[in-house]
Order: C-alpha cells, then structure tokens, then sequence
C-alpha cells in the first residue's frame, strides 16, 4: 500500500500512514477504502459525540471542519446545534476555498443537513467564500490518518490541513484560543515517538476517539503562519487562488 500522491515529503510520516491505512483495513473497521485517504471509521459518530462533550465546543459559534467522510457526523452536530460550518473544498481545488453553511438559511431552502454535511452537499448548497471574508474561528476540526496523545498529528501527506491553519493565522482569523481537533478511531492513535513533528506542523488540543475524549496539553509550539518555504510547487500549481493569496498577503494588498 503507497500513498504515491504526495509520498516522499517524509519518509517516516509516509512508513507510519502506510501502517495506519493497512491496520483500519486489515481489522475491518474502515468504512469504503482508506488507503490515501483521510479514513472512515465505523464509530465515526461515537467520535463526534465525545467531540462535542467539548465545552469549548459547546460556546463555539463558528467551526472549521475538513470536508472528509469521517468527519459528516461532526459536521452534521453542528448544524443541528445551530453552529455556521466553514468547510474547505476538497483539496482546495476550486477558484474558491471555502464554503460557509448557515443551518438557518439551510432551513429556510428546505435543504436537509444530512445532505450539507456530505462534501458533494456543502459544494452544491455552500455558500462561497474566499479566506478574507470568513469570520473568527471558535473551534477547528481537522482530518488525520495518524495522531499521538502529545498532540501530533498527520493527514495523508498533501499539507492542505497546515496550510490553512498557516493563513488563518496570518489573517487573524483563528482565534487565540481556538483548539485544533479531530476525530479518529483508536486504531489511529500511535505512540508519541512515532509521530515526528514539524515546525510548519499545527498540533492538536483535543482528540476525539470512539471510546475516549484526549484533552492532548501538547508541549508542541503552534506556527504563526504559513511556511511559505514548505508549499510544494504542485501546491502552487493544484491550487489556483494559492499564488495570488501569497502576492497579496506579502503586498498587503489582503484584507486583514
């Protein structure tokens, strides 16, 4: 099994992605295929829940979720708890990054949740948004393949996750205490020297597993903003407004 995607941004992270994808497969607790992917889990809503026991989840006004199947039933909980959900397209791959979804102007077009919550959902009855015009962020819930209870993490090796963490950042659109989070399945959850960290890499404050909730205290030091060294020329290029959000940002020519 090789995630030959994005392998060869690191060799170890790659070694360790590898095991996780094979174990969820081999123990039958994935849900569709995980290899390469951010992987679906059965106990996915199990995850969430523990998630929501939260109580920075339960003040947040705001969630940043990633648009990845694991994590619908989260997604799904903040709609129904009345939350505005900022999900990214998949990959980051339209002229636009994001998309915000209102659950009262959802309801107001008789849209179902269960139907926003799917990625295919937030693209169709999303509302577009370019990073400027996000509001604050209270709380942010990230896709990983691997995690450790320090708090590091890893996704499936295309950096999308940490670079925008990184322009939240720079923006000032992620607020000082907003934790970064995400649900996995126990099987996921390694041991703390197993997962090296990065200093580009944004760790976690809290994961949510189907059977325990893991508050991480993690010693790791979070970036300031985006490692512009570390963006990939296929970034730049897979990625259309990403150039132009450099040339603004390092212009001052952005909104902040």
């Amino acid at each position: 099994m090789e995630n030959a995607r994005w392998a060869g941004r690191n060799s170890d992270k790659d070694v360790l992605r590898n095991r996780i994808w094979t174990t969820l497969e081999k123990t039958g607790v994935n849900v569709g295929p995980a290899d390469s992917r951010i992987p679906n889990f059965a106990g996915a809503d199990m995850a969430a829940l523990n998630l929501s026991r939260l109580a920075s989840w339960q003040s947040a006004r705001t969630v940043k979720c990633n648009p990845d199947p694991p994590q619908i039933p989260v997604r799904l909980r903040a709609l129904y708890e009345g939350k505005i959900v900022y999900a990214p397209v998949p990959e980051l791959l339209r002229p636009f990054p994001f998309v915000r979804l209102d659950p009262e102007k959802l309801e107001g077009k008789g849209i179902q949740f269960e139907l926003a919550a799917t990625s295919q959902g937030f693209v169709e009855y999303g509302d577009p948004v370019e990073f400027e015009d996000m509001e604050p962020l209270d709380f942010v819930v990230v896709g990983c393949v691997a995690v450790s209870r320090n708090g590091g993490r890893t996704g499936k090796g295309g950096g999308f996750a940490d670079l925008e963490l990184g322009i939240f950042r720079e923006l000032g659109k992620l607020k000082a205490d907003a934790p970064i989070t995400t649900t996995v399945h126990s099987s996921q959850v390694v041991a703390d020297a197993a997962l090296p960290m990065m200093g580009h890499d944004s760790a976690l404050d809290a994961i949510a597993t189907e059977v325990e909730l893991i508050q991480t205290n993690t010693p790791f030091p979070q970036p300031h903003g985006v490692a512009w060294d570390e963006v990939q020329a296929d970034q730049y290029r897979d990625i259309p407004f990403l150039r132009t959000l450099r040339e603004r940002l390092e212009t001052g020519g952005a909104s902040l």
